[in-house]
């Protein structure tokens, strides 16, 4: 067992969990921060972030978390990155946190996983996945320079990936199972503006076709049950999202959806257990917003840890 002396384990390293870290290491809580791949979050991989105050012409999204990481470091957090959580506990007064290959402990911990990408479980999409099948633009968007591609969805996520997309593809397909489009108007708008895409609404994915690579996609019409075959080089994916909450089921209160339950302070169901950002139950997912839940959180923790010091608890 590694019994770490840290006060606040923060799970998860995007915009929620870093904002987090920077205020209760600021409190001088000996906060610990574990984040299962490189910190960032959804946010890393979006090219451009233009709903973020403070940054009028917006910013690339893996700038911003640099500077979420660089804020956190400056007031002594510590940051390990590649440590994946299996599981959580609370034995008495302390909140048990284990890895594959460790075991942490603190008194509060402030649940920051976020969510990952919904896959549509279609003929072909984990055969090509690498090779053609993407859920990150930003990642794999220079490989398709100059050629066709779809994307599936037309939320935020959609357009704003596509967005980038357009910057190095020959054309877009879009393809959204709606009769509309649920993305911001501003996104519609450029979107619709370019020569370079077409839009599919009404319409479902229904394979992923190739060889070696992706080489063409089945889609079908709600309204008239006729498929059709576009030629693709490749897929982008933007489906929607699931909690990554597995590790905490058990423990505590999820929704239906695998969502976290907190109250208004951010509390679970659990005493010294906080949930913010995407894993959250709640309507509203937006950087803004899990910053201002990490910053209530963080607040709450930090008041929770000095009664319970204090032996108020």
């Amino acid at each position: 067992m590694n019994d770490l002396t840290n006060d606040v384990i923060i799970v998860g390293g995007g915009p929620a969990g870093l904002t987090a870290a920077i205020y209760t290491a600021r409190e001088a809580l000996d906060t610990l921060l574990l984040e299962q791949a490189l910190v960032g979050g959804l946010p890393a991989t979006t090219d451009l972030i233009e709903n973020y105050p403070g940054f009028p012409d917006g910013i690339n999204g893996m700038e911003l978390i640099a500077k979420f990481k660089e804020q956190a470091l400056r007031f002594g957090t510590n940051i390990v990155e590649f440590k994946e959580v299996e599981g959580i506990e609370r034995a008495g007064n302390r909140i048990t946190v284990q890895t594959a290959e460790e075991e942490y402990s603190a008194y509060a911990a402030i649940i920051a996983s976020g969510s990952i990408p919904t896959k549509l479980n279609i003929p072909g999409e984990e055969d090509y996945t690498g090779r053609g099948v993407s859920y990150c633009a930003t990642c794999d968007g220079p490989l398709f320079r100059d050629k066709d591609i779809a994307v599936v969805g037309t939320g935020n996520s959609g357009l704003q990936e596509g967005e980038f997309l357009l910057k190095h593809v020959k054309s877009i397909t879009f393809v959204e199972c709606l009769p509309h489009m649920t993305g911001a108007q501003i996104l519609q708008d450029r979107l619709r503006s370019s020569e370079k895409t077409e839009f599919l609404l009404d319409h479902m994915l229904t394979s992923v076709n190739g060889e070696a690579q992706v080489n063409s996609v089945m889609v079908k019409d709600l309204k008239t049950d006729e498929e059709k075959e576009i030629e693709v080089s490749g897929v982008f994916i933007y489906a929607g999202w699931l909690p990554n909450s597995k590790f905490l089921q058990g423990l505590v209160e999820l929704d239906a959806l695998g969502y976290i339950v907190t109250n208004d302070e951010m509390q679970t169901s659990v005493p010294g257990i906080y949930a913010v950002g995407d894993v959250r139950s709640k309507k509203v997912r937006q950087i803004t917003v899990a910053s201002g839940e990490a910053t209530i959180a963080a607040i709450s923790a930090t008041d929770y840890i000095a009664r319970l010091t204090r032996g108020a608890v």
